[in-house]
C-alpha cells in the first residue's frame, strides 16, 4: 500500500517493528514518505486490547492467542472509529433530537468493548455499524440543513483541483477522494469530512475548525501549517510544524 514501508498481508509484524514494540525507523518516516505510518490512528483501540482486554499480555508472549489478538483488535478499531464519531454528534447541536438513540449506541459500544475476546468476535458488528450508518446519515442531514446548505452545489470531483480560497462551509464531503487537492485558505464552517480520503490535501491556512467528523488520522495524512486552525480535539501533525 502507499505510504507504507512494505505490502504484507495482515497479521504479519512490520518489518521494521522491534521486540520493544518501537519502530526502528520512526525519525526517518518524514524523510522517506512513509504517509501511511504517519497518518494511522487506531482512535486508542491498540491500548484497550493490549492493556484491558488482554491485561499486558501481547501476541509476541502468548503466540497460541496470537491470531485471536489480531482479530479482536480488528473489531475493537472498527468499534472505536464509531464510537468517536457517535461521541461527536452528541456535540452537535441540530442533532440534539437524536441524542436519546446516540447515547443508547455509545453505551452498546462500551459494553461490547469492555467485554472478553469470545464476546467481542461473536459480536454481530455489521448490523450494529448499519444502526450507527442510519444516525451518522441523519446527523449530518440535520446539520446540513442548519446551514441551509442540503441544496449547496458540491464539486463532483476534488482529485487533485485547486479549490484555493473558496468558501467550502456546509458541504457534505463524506467518503469523496480530496486526495492532493489544493485547500489552502478555505472554510470549512460545518463541513462534514466522514471518511473523506484526505492523503496530501493541502490545508496551509486553512479553517478547519468547525469542521464535523474530521479525524486525526484525516489530519495527519494531510497537508497544513501552524497557521491551519484545526478543531479543538485534534492536533497539529509533526509534519505541519
Amino acid at each position: 500500500m502507499d505510504g507504507f514501508p512494505e505490502n504484507k498481508p495482515a497479521g504479519k509484524p512490520c518489518k521494521n517493528l522491534q521486540k520493544n514494540f518501537q519502530c526502528n525507523i520512526h525519525e526517518e518516516l518524514i524523510n522517506k514518505k512513509l504517509k501511511g505510518c504517519i497518518g494511522y490512528d487506531c482512535f486508542g483501540a491498540g491500548q484497550q486490547v493490549t492493556q484491558a482486554i488482554y491485561m499486558g499480555h501481547t501476541w509476541q508472549d502468548t503466540a497460541c492467542n496470537t491470531k485471536e489478538i489480531f482479530d479482536v483488535f480488528l473489531r475493537m478499531f472498527q468499534l472505536y472509529q464509531m464510537r468517536y464519531y457517535l461521541m461527536e454528534s452528541m456535540t452537535i447541536t441540530p442533532a440534539k433530537e437524536l441524542q436519546e438513540n446516540i447515547i443508547a449506541l455509545i453505551n452498546e459500544n462500551e459494553i461490547i468493548c469492555n467485554s472478553n475476546p469470545e464476546s467481542i468476535l461473536s459480536f454481530d458488528i455489521e448490523e450494529y455499524r448499519n444502526r450507527v450508518n442510519i444516525i451518522l446519515k441523519q446527523v449530518c442531514s440535520l446539520l446540513t440543513k442548519s446551514l441551509n446548505s442540503e441544496n449547496k452545489k458540491s464539486p463532483s470531483d476534488y482529485l487533485g483541483r485547486s479549490f484555493k480560497h473558496k468558501d467550502l462551509s456546509g458541504l457534505d464531503l463524506s467518503s469523496k477522494l480530496l486526495i492532493a487537492a489544493n485547500f489552502s485558505h478555505c472554510s470549512f464552517h460545518g463541513t462534514i469530512f466522514l471518511g473523506a480520503d484526505t492523503r496530501d490535501a493541502d490545508f496551509s491556512h486553512a479553517d478547519l475548525s468547525d469542521a464535523v467528523f474530521l479525524s486525526q488520522g484525516q489530519v495527519n495524512a494531510a497537508k497544513g501549517n501552524l497557521n491551519t486552525k484545526l478543531p479543538k480535539h485534534l492536533d497539529y501533525p509533526v509534519t505541519w510544524k
